[in-house]
């Protein structure tokens, strides 16, 4: 009996302290959405978490850990999935359409993606740039030598690679970036927005396919 209430016991403090943090990285998020991160104090964020500052320290030992958490469960193991596809063996056409569809899938999964880091990138640009997990969002060094290639063997015109991955991640992320917008002037539920998003991925496959033909 004593044992099994020791692991009552145990899994109600595993429970509380879950909480306790999902409590944290959604205020942190939510300030550094509003505010930006140099603009977000550490006691503010535990006072919209309605905790003291000494839990907050004991959870996360400094705002940049926290910052990096929250980066990491936003982007998780789904960005190193995109880096992925770009070096991989993939033939061009269908490491396009890949890229494409893992990109927009996990914008979907973390709609708060794009506006989380547009408003790092407009207040403080390095905090996003140093950290190790940005590579994955933009990553383009093997993507362009199979372009380069794939040009020489006269499949695909002359394309600037950089330019030709900026116009694909545009046209992946700018629908997320004016989510709001399109969902007021389209009266779109959040179900209908995703099905709306989903049908870009053969629309943007076609036209970069079509830009690429010789």
């Amino acid at each position: 009996m004593f044992y099994l209430n020791c692991i009552d016991f145990y899994t109600i403090v595993m429970q509380n302290k879950l909480d306790t943090q999902e409590k944290i990285v959604q205020s942190a998020t939510e300030l550094f959405l509003e505010k930006g991160y140099d603009r977000t104090s550490v006691r503010e964020i535990a006072s919209k978490a309605k905790i003291n500052v000494s839990l907050m320290n004991y959870y996360f030992r400094s705002k940049e850990i926290l910052f990096e958490t929250i980066i990491n469960l936003l982007i998780g193991k789904a960005s190193g999935a995109l880096k992925d596809v770009l070096n991989s063996d993939l033939g061009l056409n269908e490491k396009i359409r890949q890229y494409i569809c893992k990109y927009i899938d996990m914008l979907i999964s973390n709609p708060l993606l794009i506006s989380f880091i547009l408003a790092v990138l407009n207040r403080n640009p390095e905090k996003l740039t140093k950290l190790k997990v940005a590579d994955n969002l933009y990553n383009t060094d093997n993507f362009a030598k199979q372009l380069e290639e794939e040009y020489e063997k006269g499949k695909i015109r002359k394309v600037n690679p950089e330019q030709f991955y900026i116009n694909m991640l545009s046209l992946i992320a700018f629908p997320f970036a004016f989510k709001h917008l399109i969902n007021k002037k389209n009266n779109f539920s959040q179900k209908e927005f995703n099905e709306f998003i989903k049908e870009r991925k053969e629309i943007i496959y076609n036209m970069l396919i079509c830009y690429l033909k010789p």
